[in-house]
Protein backbone atom coordinates (compact mmCIF):
# COMPACT_ATOMS: atom_id res chain seq x y z
CA UNK A 1 0.00 0.00 0.00
CA UNK A 2 1.06 3.58 -0.63
CA UNK A 3 0.45 6.29 1.96
CA UNK A 4 -1.92 8.98 0.66
CA UNK A 5 -1.36 11.46 3.51
CA UNK A 6 1.16 12.10 6.27
CA UNK A 7 0.65 14.20 9.35
CA UNK A 8 0.14 13.99 13.10
CA UNK A 9 -2.68 12.79 15.29
CA UNK A 10 -3.02 15.19 18.24
CA UNK A 11 -4.93 14.94 21.50
CA UNK A 12 -4.13 17.46 24.20
CA UNK A 13 -0.38 18.05 24.01
CA UNK A 14 0.32 14.52 22.75
CA UNK A 15 1.48 14.31 19.14
CA UNK A 16 1.39 11.01 17.22
CA UNK A 17 3.00 11.11 13.74
CA UNK A 18 1.03 8.88 11.36
CA UNK A 19 0.75 7.78 7.75
CA UNK A 20 -2.72 7.38 6.23
CA UNK A 21 -3.68 4.57 3.84
CA UNK A 22 -6.96 3.80 2.08
CA UNK A 23 -8.46 0.83 3.89
CA UNK A 24 -10.71 -0.28 1.04
CA UNK A 25 -10.47 -0.69 -2.73
CA UNK A 26 -12.83 -1.10 -5.67
CA UNK A 27 -12.52 -4.56 -7.26
CA UNK A 28 -14.87 -3.88 -10.20
CA UNK A 29 -13.43 -4.64 -13.63
CA UNK A 30 -12.76 -1.37 -15.45
CA UNK A 31 -14.63 -1.16 -18.77
CA UNK A 32 -14.16 1.44 -21.53
CA UNK A 33 -16.69 2.69 -24.05
CA UNK A 34 -15.91 1.74 -27.68
CA UNK A 35 -17.50 2.15 -31.12
CA UNK A 36 -19.54 -0.99 -31.83
CA UNK A 37 -18.45 -1.05 -35.49
CA UNK A 38 -14.66 -1.05 -35.11
CA UNK A 39 -14.01 -1.17 -31.30
CA UNK A 40 -12.38 2.28 -31.45
CA UNK A 41 -12.04 3.95 -28.05
CA UNK A 42 -14.62 6.64 -27.29
CA UNK A 43 -12.97 9.59 -25.53
CA UNK A 44 -14.58 12.61 -23.95
CA UNK A 45 -13.02 16.04 -24.34
CA UNK A 46 -13.33 18.99 -21.97
CA UNK A 47 -14.67 21.76 -24.20
CA UNK A 48 -15.18 25.40 -23.19
CA UNK A 49 -18.76 26.54 -23.91
CA UNK A 50 -17.58 30.14 -24.50
CA UNK A 51 -14.67 29.76 -26.94
CA UNK A 52 -15.26 26.19 -28.09
CA UNK A 53 -11.66 25.15 -27.42
CA UNK A 54 -10.61 21.83 -25.92
CA UNK A 55 -9.17 22.67 -22.48
CA UNK A 56 -6.26 20.84 -20.81
CA UNK A 57 -6.90 19.62 -17.26
CA UNK A 58 -4.12 21.90 -15.96
CA UNK A 59 -6.03 24.95 -17.28
CA UNK A 60 -9.29 24.14 -15.49
CA UNK A 61 -10.40 26.05 -12.39
CA UNK A 62 -13.51 25.52 -10.28
CA UNK A 63 -16.48 27.82 -9.90
CA UNK A 64 -19.66 28.35 -7.89
CA UNK A 65 -22.84 29.49 -9.61
CA UNK A 66 -25.54 31.06 -7.41
CA UNK A 67 -27.97 31.34 -10.31
CA UNK A 68 -27.06 34.92 -11.26
CA UNK A 69 -23.30 35.18 -10.79
CA UNK A 70 -20.39 32.77 -11.18
CA UNK A 71 -17.43 32.96 -8.79
CA UNK A 72 -14.23 31.34 -10.06
CA UNK A 73 -12.10 29.58 -7.41
CA UNK A 74 -8.50 29.04 -8.47
CA UNK A 75 -6.00 26.49 -7.18
CA UNK A 76 -4.20 29.34 -5.37
CA UNK A 77 -7.48 30.34 -3.70
CA UNK A 78 -7.95 26.80 -2.37
CA UNK A 79 -4.32 26.58 -1.25
CA UNK A 80 -4.74 29.78 0.78
CA UNK A 81 -7.41 28.26 3.03
CA UNK A 82 -5.84 27.49 6.45
CA UNK A 83 -7.77 24.25 6.96
CA UNK A 84 -6.49 22.82 3.69
CA UNK A 85 -2.86 23.34 4.72
CA UNK A 86 -3.28 21.58 8.05
CA UNK A 87 -1.36 18.36 8.58
CA UNK A 88 -3.04 17.54 11.87
CA UNK A 89 -5.75 15.07 12.78
CA UNK A 90 -7.15 16.85 15.83
CA UNK A 91 -9.08 14.91 18.47
CA UNK A 92 -12.00 17.12 19.55
CA UNK A 93 -13.73 14.69 21.92
CA UNK A 94 -14.01 11.07 23.05
CA UNK A 95 -17.56 9.70 22.88
CA UNK A 96 -19.23 6.39 23.82
CA UNK A 97 -18.89 4.14 20.78
CA UNK A 98 -22.58 3.18 20.72
CA UNK A 99 -23.59 6.84 20.25
CA UNK A 100 -22.26 6.96 16.68
CA UNK A 101 -24.96 6.09 14.14
CA UNK A 102 -23.47 3.72 11.49
CA UNK A 103 -25.41 5.71 8.89
CA UNK A 104 -22.82 8.48 9.34
CA UNK A 105 -19.86 6.26 8.38
CA UNK A 106 -18.17 7.04 5.06
CA UNK A 107 -14.69 6.05 3.82
CA UNK A 108 -12.19 4.17 5.99
CA UNK A 109 -8.43 4.73 6.31
CA UNK A 110 -5.70 2.84 8.16
CA UNK A 111 -3.27 4.82 10.32
CA UNK A 112 0.33 3.62 10.63
CA UNK A 113 2.72 5.10 13.23
CA UNK A 114 5.31 7.27 11.48
CA UNK A 115 7.96 7.59 14.18
CA UNK A 116 10.90 5.70 15.63
CA UNK A 117 8.77 4.57 18.58
CA UNK A 118 5.08 3.57 18.28
CA UNK A 119 4.51 4.04 22.04
CA UNK A 120 2.13 7.00 21.77
CA UNK A 121 0.20 5.23 18.99
CA UNK A 122 -0.17 2.04 21.06
CA UNK A 123 -1.12 4.06 24.14
CA UNK A 124 -3.98 5.77 22.29
CA UNK A 125 -5.11 2.45 20.78
CA UNK A 126 -5.24 0.71 24.17
CA UNK A 127 -6.91 3.71 25.81
CA UNK A 128 -9.72 3.62 23.26
CA UNK A 129 -10.14 -0.12 23.80
CA UNK A 130 -10.13 0.08 27.59
CA UNK A 131 -12.59 2.99 27.78
CA UNK A 132 -14.87 1.69 24.99
CA UNK A 133 -14.84 5.15 23.48
CA UNK A 134 -14.34 6.46 19.97
CA UNK A 135 -12.36 9.62 19.24
CA UNK A 136 -14.11 12.23 17.12
CA UNK A 137 -11.46 14.01 15.06
CA UNK A 138 -11.25 16.83 12.55
CA UNK A 139 -8.78 16.94 9.65
CA UNK A 140 -8.37 18.05 6.04
CA UNK A 141 -7.83 15.73 3.08
CA UNK A 142 -8.26 16.21 -0.66
CA UNK A 143 -9.36 19.83 -0.31
CA UNK A 144 -12.07 19.01 2.21
CA UNK A 145 -12.36 19.52 5.94
CA UNK A 146 -13.68 16.25 7.33
CA UNK A 147 -15.11 14.96 10.57
CA UNK A 148 -14.11 11.38 11.38
CA UNK A 149 -14.30 8.64 13.98
CA UNK A 150 -11.01 7.20 15.19
CA UNK A 151 -11.51 3.61 16.33
CA UNK A 152 -9.59 0.38 16.79
CA UNK A 153 -9.56 -2.58 14.40
CA UNK A 154 -7.32 -5.36 15.62
CA UNK A 155 -3.89 -3.80 16.18
CA UNK A 156 -4.52 -0.80 13.94
CA UNK A 157 -6.16 2.59 14.41
CA UNK A 158 -8.80 3.21 11.76
CA UNK A 159 -9.97 6.64 10.66
CA UNK A 160 -13.55 6.48 9.42
CA UNK A 161 -14.78 9.70 7.84
CA UNK A 162 -18.25 10.79 8.89
CA UNK A 163 -20.99 12.50 6.97
CA UNK A 164 -21.99 15.90 8.36
CA UNK A 165 -25.34 15.77 10.16
CA UNK A 166 -27.07 17.84 7.46
CA UNK A 167 -25.97 15.32 4.81
CA UNK A 168 -28.20 12.60 6.28
CA UNK A 169 -31.74 12.81 5.00
CA UNK A 170 -34.68 12.65 7.35
CA UNK A 171 -36.71 9.46 6.85
CA UNK A 172 -40.35 10.56 6.97
CA UNK A 173 -42.75 8.10 5.34
CA UNK A 174 -46.53 8.65 5.68
CA UNK A 175 -47.06 4.93 5.12
CA UNK A 176 -45.53 4.28 8.55
CA UNK A 177 -47.68 6.82 10.40
CA UNK A 178 -50.75 4.59 10.70
CA UNK A 179 -50.69 2.11 13.61
CA UNK A 180 -50.09 -1.51 12.63
CA UNK A 181 -51.17 -4.42 14.84
CA UNK A 182 -48.77 -7.38 14.97
CA UNK A 183 -50.15 -10.52 16.59
CA UNK A 184 -48.11 -12.66 18.97
CA UNK A 185 -48.34 -15.57 16.51
CA UNK A 186 -46.99 -13.48 13.62
CA UNK A 187 -44.11 -12.29 15.76
CA UNK A 188 -43.38 -15.85 16.88
CA UNK A 189 -43.32 -17.17 13.30
CA UNK A 190 -41.14 -14.26 12.17
CA UNK A 191 -38.69 -14.92 15.01
CA UNK A 192 -38.57 -18.62 14.02
CA UNK A 193 -37.67 -17.59 10.48
CA UNK A 194 -34.84 -15.43 11.81
CA UNK A 195 -33.57 -18.36 13.88
CA UNK A 196 -33.52 -20.48 10.73
CA UNK A 197 -31.14 -18.04 9.03
CA UNK A 198 -29.08 -17.25 12.14
CA UNK A 199 -25.29 -17.40 11.65
CA UNK A 200 -22.03 -15.69 12.55
CA UNK A 201 -21.10 -13.12 9.94
CA UNK A 202 -18.09 -14.11 7.81
CA UNK A 203 -17.44 -11.44 5.14
CA UNK A 204 -15.15 -13.77 3.15
CA UNK A 205 -18.09 -16.15 2.59
CA UNK A 206 -19.69 -13.61 0.24
CA UNK A 207 -18.33 -12.78 -3.22
CA UNK A 208 -19.32 -10.45 -6.04
CA UNK A 209 -20.74 -13.03 -8.45
CA UNK A 210 -21.37 -10.48 -11.20
CA UNK A 211 -17.71 -9.43 -11.30
CA UNK A 212 -16.60 -13.08 -11.27
CA UNK A 213 -18.82 -13.85 -14.27
CA UNK A 214 -17.63 -10.69 -16.05
CA UNK A 215 -13.99 -11.70 -15.62
CA UNK A 216 -14.80 -15.21 -16.89
CA UNK A 217 -16.49 -13.68 -19.94
CA UNK A 218 -13.47 -11.45 -20.68
CA UNK A 219 -11.01 -14.33 -20.21
CA UNK A 220 -13.10 -16.55 -22.50
CA UNK A 221 -13.04 -13.93 -25.27
CA UNK A 222 -9.27 -13.55 -24.90
CA UNK A 223 -8.73 -17.31 -25.15
CA UNK A 224 -10.93 -17.56 -28.27
CA UNK A 225 -9.03 -14.75 -29.96
CA UNK A 226 -12.14 -12.60 -29.92
CA UNK A 227 -10.17 -9.43 -29.14
CA UNK A 228 -8.55 -6.42 -30.80
CA UNK A 229 -5.03 -5.05 -30.57
CA UNK A 230 -5.20 -2.27 -27.98
CA UNK A 231 -2.60 -0.06 -29.70
CA UNK A 232 -4.71 -0.04 -32.89
CA UNK A 233 -8.18 0.39 -31.46
CA UNK A 234 -7.63 2.45 -28.30
CA UNK A 235 -5.16 4.87 -29.87
CA UNK A 236 -1.79 6.11 -28.70
CA UNK A 237 -3.00 9.17 -26.76
CA UNK A 238 -1.33 9.44 -23.38
CA UNK A 239 -3.51 9.43 -20.30
CA UNK A 240 -3.90 12.82 -18.60
CA UNK A 241 -2.09 13.18 -15.29
CA UNK A 242 -4.32 12.85 -12.29
CA UNK A 243 -4.67 15.69 -10.81
CA UNK A 244 7.98 14.53 15.13
CA UNK A 245 8.65 12.29 17.71
CA UNK A 246 6.92 12.54 21.15
CA UNK A 247 9.67 14.03 23.34
CA UNK A 248 8.14 13.22 26.73
CA UNK A 249 4.89 11.30 26.53
CA UNK A 250 4.14 11.24 30.26
CA UNK A 251 4.80 14.97 30.61
CA UNK A 252 2.56 15.72 27.62
CA UNK A 253 -0.20 13.59 29.13
CA UNK A 254 0.10 15.27 32.56
CA UNK A 255 0.09 18.73 31.01
CA UNK A 256 -2.96 17.86 28.89
CA UNK A 257 -4.88 16.58 31.92
CA UNK A 258 -3.97 19.68 33.95
CA UNK A 259 -5.00 21.97 31.14
CA UNK A 260 -8.32 20.13 30.81
CA UNK A 261 -8.95 20.51 34.56
CA UNK A 262 -8.07 24.19 34.40
CA UNK A 263 -10.45 24.74 31.48
CA UNK A 264 -13.28 23.03 33.37
CA UNK A 265 -12.54 25.05 36.54
CA UNK A 266 -12.52 28.26 34.53
CA UNK A 267 -15.87 27.41 32.98
CA UNK A 268 -17.33 26.67 36.44
CA UNK A 269 -16.03 30.01 37.84
CA UNK A 270 -17.60 31.92 34.97
CA UNK A 271 -20.91 30.18 35.57
CA UNK A 272 -20.82 31.10 39.31
CA UNK A 273 -20.01 34.74 38.56
CA UNK A 274 -22.83 34.83 36.04
CA UNK A 275 -25.31 33.56 38.63
CA UNK A 276 -24.14 36.09 41.27
CA UNK A 277 -24.41 38.94 38.79
CA UNK A 278 -27.90 37.83 37.80
CA UNK A 279 -29.01 37.71 41.47
CA UNK A 280 -27.50 41.14 42.21
CA UNK A 281 -24.94 39.93 44.78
Amino acid sequence: MRAIWKGALTFGLVNVPVKVYSATEDHDLSLHQVHNLDAGRIRYQRTCEVCGQVVAYADIDRAYDDGDKTVVITADDLASLPAERSREIEVVEFVPTEQIDPLLFDKAYYLEPDSMSPKAYVLLRETLENTDRTAIVRFSIRQKTRLAALRVRGEVLVLQTLLWSDEVREAAFPSLDAPVKISDKELELSSSLVDGFAADFEPSAFVDEYQQELRTLVQGKLEKGDAFDTADTFGEAAEEPAGGEVIDLMEALRASVERSKADKAGTADKAKKGKKKASGE
